[in-house]
């Protein structure tokens, strides 16, 4: 049995100084150091990208590590390169009250446009309500003159010449208007004013 356990002693003895001499990176800095150092460009990136899975925070520069947490677009200071479960804790602590803060500012602002509609709302309406509408400003449109001369005087029988002839007369300034213009505002000339 002594043998035994002298056997798993000295058996056990060779692993743990293999595990003491194979060097682990301490924090991202040092795995980004040795990822630094990969044969191909595409090594590199793998290790770079193992560095930032394993390592969340990254060391300041007077000691000590910071965590920053992108949904809150802050850092936060922890003890080691991972933050332990309390800091972890409090980081979460602070996104939910990150999270309530951004609702409460959103409902404030959603209140205060409402506001803002409700006012404009009410300043239009009393302004509607000061001033009544100006009926008598509004202008009837006038009827044309052509559409004048064509109303029948009231009272006129039916087919009569003296109430048909303003219709025909305006008929006809309207034939010599198409036909030969408008007339121009030279005065005539007459048989009798060519012979005197």
């Amino acid at each position: 049995m002594m043998a035994a356990l002298i056997g798993y002693a000295v058996g056990s003895t060779p692993l743990a100084r293999a595990e003491w001499w194979s060097h682990k990176p301490a924090d991202f800095e040092e795995c980004a150091d040795l990822a630094e150092k990969a044969a191909t460009k595409d090594a590199k990136s793998a290790a770079l990208a193992e560095c930032n899975a394993k390592f969340a925070g990254r060391r300041k520069p007077g000691g000590g590590y910071t965590y920053y947490d992108f949904m809150q677009n802050r850092s936060f200071d922890i003890a080691g390169p991972n933050p332990t479960p309390e800091e972890q804790k409090q980081i979460d602590e602070q996104y939910t009250a990150y999270l309530e803060k951004q609702r409460r500012s959103r409902i404030v602002a959603a209140f205060a446009a409402r506001q803002q509609q409700l006012q404009q709302h009410a300043s239009l309406k009393s302004e509607a309500e000061k001033a009544p509408p100006n009926t008598a400003s509004i202008a009837r449109p006038r009827a044309a003159a052509t559409e004048l001369r064509h109303v029948k005087p009231a009272g006129c029988p039916r087919d009569s010449f003296s109430c048909e002839w303003p219709r025909l007369s305006a008929g006809l300034d309207d034939l010599k208007k198409a036909l030969f213009g408008p007339p121009s505002g030279k005065p005539r000339r007459t048989k009798q004013g060519l012979s005197g």
